[in-house]
């Protein structure tokens, strides 16, 4: 709540809120004394509730993401209209005084006609919030409300609030000397935001934003990269982790002692905040006491994560193999992309993955960040006693996995007889690139340059790309986690792998065609176990799609040529 105090009453001086500040302070330093209170009370609130409850209500609704951006713009092209035209602006300002009455001489303060005028500014303010604010505001939509997001969003309002109090307050002694051109200073005012309005229209502000990231010296962009960054403050963090139930960050250093036994790592945390339970009795939720005297393996994945899928197998071979033995696996689906919280999808890849052992959805993280994980997937062995014995991170290391359970097993006096059986698909050797997202939040390696939240055209790449290198052609709406195509949407990549997997979805989970094709020619039939057909793979339901299977790992172009409303969250390889 502090920094989004400070980073409102920063966002108040900044020039995004150019915009604002012509209509704020015509409106502020004219009638009664508290007035400008009125205006900056009004401003805070309507702010709030333009970037948290209409956030909710936009999503609920399945509404475009950018549905608040075009308000913003269409409040403040309004704006500028009527300012332009003097007898509009007479019939507004006095169809606003029937409804709060501007006060006359010694009969009021101008409180209420300034808090509705200030309620109509914060919808051209909510632009202007910080992309930190905006990310989180805009990520948190797809998870339950609560009173500490509304708090957070209430202190960046009323960073900004203050300082355009003192603004107005100031504007005031200006005013009366400028009295004379008021009529050519409104219509001025007009006109600079209709142009401003028109830009925005045109996603100029958010390619200046681009521009800014791209050009301007790191400190003056981010003047806390080098704190985030710096030795001390990760320390700190890692700290943090370890005091704090953070058992992933002691298993992530331990070393197995002499003599081979298993290490103490730590009391297992119980699962916290958890949401919707399944293939428990009643889908009621389990405590970690409830399972005292059994060996328990706790399993962190996420459906759409290639690397938890192709470890399943294993997971269910154990389970079946070990639970008549004092076994229970507990898959805690922690979600990476806001679809994954449906827990109707959930339940669906339980269904296709053959999960027979319970899963608790984890939406809001509690037991993630109990044990101070950090890994997709991950798993920590419990024994009967509820201290964490065994750790490992990511694929790999299952005959490790499997030696530990049995030897928590042994512990216990049961013999864990012979080993389970499993054959798994695994990743190719000679897979390079790396897991590449499309979203503006974590968009790396793109010859389009920075990639900026908003809607943008992007030009065709003038030169090949990179090894790993991605390019965006075509209209696209660009968002934290994820690109919506709109006209004319192809994707480029120049990939090393045998395998290319991307999370997708269509608006509606109504099917769209998506055109796929390697090195410039449609994927050939022979290649079999994708979800693509005749080169078309049809986008319906938010999923991982398997875009490509070859002989083996080589290096090829992809390129993706999008149906309007089809989402792409992050891409994968094995």
């Amino acid at each position: 709540m502090a920094f989004a105090f400070l980073a409102g009453a920063a966002t108040a001086l900044s020039p995004c809120v150019l915009p604002v500040l012509p209509v704020a302070l015509s409106a502020g330093v004219t009638g009664g004394r508290r007035r400008p209170l009125g205006v900056v009370t009004g401003l805070a609130l309507s702010f709030a509730f333009a970037t948290v409850a209409l956030v909710y209500v936009i999503d609920a609704l399945g509404l475009p993401g950018d549905l608040l951006r075009n308000l913003a713009i269409a409040v403040l092209f309004g704006f500028g209209i009527t300012l332009l035209l003097p007898p509009v602006s007479a019939r507004l300002e006095a169809w606003v005084s029937r409804i709060a009455p501007a006060p006359k001489a010694g009969a009021g303060d101008g409180f209420g006609s300034g808090l509705l005028l200030g309620a109509s500014l914060g919808f051209v303010y909510a632009p202007c919030a910080g992309p930190i604010l905006a990310g989180v505001i805009t990520v948190s939509a797809s998870q339950s409300f609560t009173a500490g997001r509304l708090a957070v969003a209430l202190s960046y309002a009323a960073g900004s609030a203050i300082v355009l109090y003192f603004l107005l307050l100031g504007g005031r002694k200006l005013i009366a000397r400028l009295a004379p051109q008021a009529g050519r200073l409104q219509m001025a005012t007009g006109a600079v935001m209709v142009i401003v309005a028109l830009l925005m229209a045109g996603d100029y502000d958010t390619r200046f934003q681009t521009a800014i990231a791209s050009d301007l010296p790191a400190v003056l962009v981010n003047p806390t990269k080098d704190l985030e960054e710096s030795e001390d403050v990760r320390e700190e963090l890692t700290g943090l982790r370890t005091v704090h139930g953070g058992v992933g960050a002691r298993a992530a250093a331990s070393q197995d002692p002499e003599g081979g036994r298993l290490p103490v790592l730590g009391n297992a945390p119980d699962f916290a905040d958890t949401q919707q339970w399944f293939n428990t009795p009643g889908d009621r939720p389990l405590s970690l006491r409830q399972l005292r005297g059994r060996v328990v393996l706790i399993d962190f994945w996420t459906y759409t994560c290639i690397n938890c899928i192709r470890t399943l197998p294993y997971v269910t071979a154990w389970d079946r193999r070990y639970r008549d033995e004092g076994l229970t696996i507990v898959g805690v689906h922690t979600p990476e992309f806001p679809f994954e919280r449906e827990a109707g999808n959930v339940a669906d890849a339980i269904d296709q993955n053959g999960i027979e052992y319970p899963v608790a959805q984890d939406n809001e993280y509690g037991t993630w960040n109990a044990y101070g994980n950090q890994y997709w997937p991950a798993k920590y062995l419990i024994d009967t006693k509820g201290r964490v014995r065994y750790a490992h991170f990511g694929e790999g290391e299952y005959g490790e996995t499997e030696a530990a359970i049995r030897e928590l097993l042994a512990e216990t006096g049961h013999d864990p007889g012979g080993r389970a059986d499993v054959e798994v698909e695994r990743a190719a050797a000679g897979t390079t690139t790396p897991e590449s997202y499309l979203g503006s939040g974590r968009a790396l390696r793109f010859a389009n340059g920075s990639i900026a939240a908003g809607t943008q055209d992007f030009a065709a790449p003038t030169s090949e790309l990179k090894p790993d290198e991605l390019a965006y052609e075509g209209r696209w709406r660009i968002g934290f986690d994820a690109a919506t195509a709109l006209a004319g949407a192809r994707l480029d990549l120049n990939f090393g792998a045998r395998r290319v997997f991307l999370v997708l979805g269509s608006r509606g989970a109504e099917p769209r065609p998506l055109r796929v094709l390697l090195d410039g020619k449609p994927l050939p039939q022979r290649f079999a176990g994708t979800d693509v057909h005749g080169g078309v793979a049809t986008i319906s339901d938010q999923r991982l799609y398997r875009l490509v299977e070859l002989p083996n790992a080589e290096r090829h172009l992809l390129t993706l040529e999008f149906a309007p409303g089809i989402s792409g969250y992050a891409f994968t390889f094995g």
